[in-house]
């Protein structure tokens, strides 16, 4: 006999393997050839493969967050908490052995999923629309630098703008691009539907995506841009869900995810968005354009903040599409002062997103710095685009950053008698000749940009990423000076941590804890990583903690409690160690009380997972009787910091 497994938590940390370590040494103990696949914040490992399940006699899910289960179709299937996984590993098991566990079929939903899918915790709405943007964010890389790629090497300039010449290569290469961002749109809404409504949502989510983006539809030149994607694809998820939901005859379930769930859910959503969502979007716009006609001799410095506003605030959307297609507009009407400002104005929120995360790239994600390239790359071309990715994630932020380096740079090309006789922005523009004033067109897109640069890294926070926090014979001397983020960064990248003492430390371990309940020690814990520095507000860290514990328990049994959770608190990734010999009440798992503590804190944005190995390599070290016994004997920090060391 063959059985699979997998296992998740919502944090992602100890849960996850210690269910996989029980799992695996009780089947080993049954004589059954298991195989577990876990999935914690390091990412998937020991994955399932197509000839695995093929080959399995059953399947077993012991998570505590959402696992998908498309690839388990027809297999016999178990979806239980991560907590059983621990406690109960052998009795699952034996149900797959006895026969006791039902098919899966992915239109039912079995009573346990349902019991998992309550406690879910995560923001629905959030989670849908970071299913869409990341999706997208592929497609918006690609045109943007394929374009500019083009324009760069191919492109020349005429009396109708920056054009590339039809016969040359690089007007295939800019029809790629074009394509690109084409499908930008539809991929997001598409993808948030499918968040949403899982696979039925996928066809009535591109649609609207690609009505939304196409104004042709209900009568505008703009259309809907991303912001209407982002409608077309929440609309079409819960259109389609609530159709899933419609109880049919048995004999018509079957087509009803391929056939008739699509069908109606894109027309209704392709006709509500084309007769009562596009049309007054259109009547908008079309009102702001005129209003923007008006707007000329004494208000030029008003009219340049609006259009500052308008091109930045949604970055290739319907607001920037108006007041670009008034600026050209102008041209046509030989007013170049128009479109001036706003090429200015156009690239200034990705040059400024781009050179912000090289700046400070302790406030940026890994991932989010190499956009930041990318976006830089596509400032330089004229791509508002290139700041979307940044804006999707972090729009309270990011937006109005963007927005008043924007409204600078529009307002001293308006000044400055910036003007621009092509429909293009960007310093391309300038390089190629179609720029009056050069001088203050570049003086105009660096007072923007250093606007958006000092804003927005002013706004965001730190994410402080993985850094040891001592080794166990070296405590940080006070005189020693404080590392810089870039060097911090540099140490992360040359030094892989891959055992339990390179975040910890003599000063993180207390053998005889002194409080007598679960808080209290809490309590202790946290008080010595205050004193190490490793937290920003304790009181944050703290609650962040108590909130884990409210979702389920980490005491895990077998005398062992691992609080954890990722806080905004925490600066580096570290653990502390206490030991309470006579046992502290932690409600775990068989009953037993709490005697070998270990507290994980984790930064909120880490995007290092090498801490996560360890946290990993901890789980499953805790599972050796023979090594907590020993952990339970030791009477110093230093015997404790000795035997942590074989954590590795």
């Amino acid at each position: 006999m063959k059985v699979l497994a997998v296992t998740a938590c919502p944090v992602g940390i100890a849960h996850t393997y210690m269910a996989a370590e029980n799992l695996q040494k009780a089947g080993e103990e049954m004589g059954i050839d298991i195989k577990v696949e876990t999935q914690g914040s390091i990412g998937v490992e020991n994955a399932l493969t197509d000839q695995d399940i093929e080959e399995a006699d059953g399947i077993i899910i012991a998570s505590d967050k959402e696992v998908s289960k498309d690839r388990f179709a027809g297999k016999k299937l178990i979806v239980t908490g991560v907590q059983d996984g621990i406690r109960k590993p052998k009795e699952l098991i034996k149900r797959i052995q006895d026969g006791d566990v039902s098919v899966y079929r992915p239109e039912l939903k079995s009573s346990e999923e349902i019991k998992q899918n309550r406690k879910k915790k995560e923001n629905p709405i959030y989670k849908h629309l970071m299913n869409g943007v990341s999706y997208m964010v592929p497609f918006i890389v690609v045109g943007g630098l394929l374009i500019a790629l083009a324009l760069t090497l191919g492109g020349e300039q005429t009396a109708s703008g920056i054009v590339v010449p039809e016969e040359s290569i690089w007007k295939q290469i800019e029809k790629l691009g074009n394509t690109s961002f084409m499908f930008m749109v539809p991929i997001l809404a598409g993808f948030i539907a499918v968040s949403i409504a899982d696979r039925p949502g996928l066809v009535p989510g591109m649609i609207g995506g690609y009505i939304a983006a196409n104004g042709s539809f209900y009568g505008s030149e703009a259309g809907a841009g991303f912001i209407g994607g982002i409608i077309a694809g929440f609309l079409a998820g819960y259109v389609a869900l609530a159709i899933k939901k419609i109880k049919v005859p048995q004999a018509v379930q079957p087509v009803m995810p391929i056939i008739f769930i699509p069908i109606f859910s894109s027309v209704i959503v392709g006709l509500l968005f084309i007769f009562v969502i596009g049309s007054p979007v259109a009547q908008i716009f079309e009102g702001l354009t005129n209003m923007l006609s008006g707007m000329q001799g004494a208000s030029s410095i008003l009219l340049a903040v609006i259009l500052g506003a308008m091109i930045a605030v949604d970055m290739g959307g319907p607001f920037n599409k108006v007041a670009f297609l008034f600026g050209s507009a102008m041209i046509a009407e030989g007013n170049y002062e128009i479109m001036g400002p706003i090429a200015v104005s156009i690239c200034i929120p990705p040059i400024g997103m781009g050179l912000a995360t090289m700046i400070n790239k302790n406030k940026y994600m890994p991932n989010e710095r190499e956009a930041g390239k990318a976006s830089f790359t596509m400032g330089l071309f004229g791509i508002t685009e290139g700041a979307i990715p940044f804006a999707a994630q972090d729009p309270l932020r990011v937006i109005p950053s963007i927005v008043t380096g924007s409204v600078v740079g529009s307002v001293i090309a308006m000044i400055g008698s910036v003007g621009n006789k092509v429909a293009h922005g960007g310093p391309i523009v300038a390089v190629l000749g179609a720029v009056e004033n050069v001088l203050m067109f570049f003086i105009a897109a660096i007072a923007g940009v250093i606007v958006t640069v000092l804003m927005v890294n002013f706004l965001k926070k730190d994410v402080t990423e993985a850094v040891p926090a001592g080794g166990p014979a070296e405590v940080k001397e006070e005189t020693e000076p404080e590392k810089t983020a870039e060097s911090t960064e540099q140490d992360e990248e040359q030094q892989e941590i891959n055992k339990l003492v390179d975040i910890t430390n003599t000063n993180l371990i207390k053998t005889s804890l002194e409080g007598e309940t679960r808080d209290a020690v809490i309590d202790e814990l946290i008080d010595k990583m205050q004193a190490s520095g490793i937290l920003e507000s304790k009181d944050v860290y703290r609650q962040d903690i108590l909130d884990r514990e409210a979702q389920s328990s980490t005491g895990l049994g077998m005398n062992i409690a691992i609080p954890h959770g990722k806080s905004k608190a925490v600066k580096r990734p570290a653990v502390a160690f206490g030991i309470k010999r006579d046992g502290v009440d932690w409600s775990s798992l068989d009953g037993s009380d709490a005697k070998l503590i270990f507290m994980i804190a984790v930064p909120e944005e880490s995007a290092g997972d090498a801490h996560l190995k360890i946290l990993q390599m901890l789980s499953r070290k805790l599972m050796d009787e023979n090594f907590r016994n020993q952990l339970l004997a030791v009477q110093t920090e230093e015997e404790a910091m000795k035997l942590l060391e074989e954590v590795q």
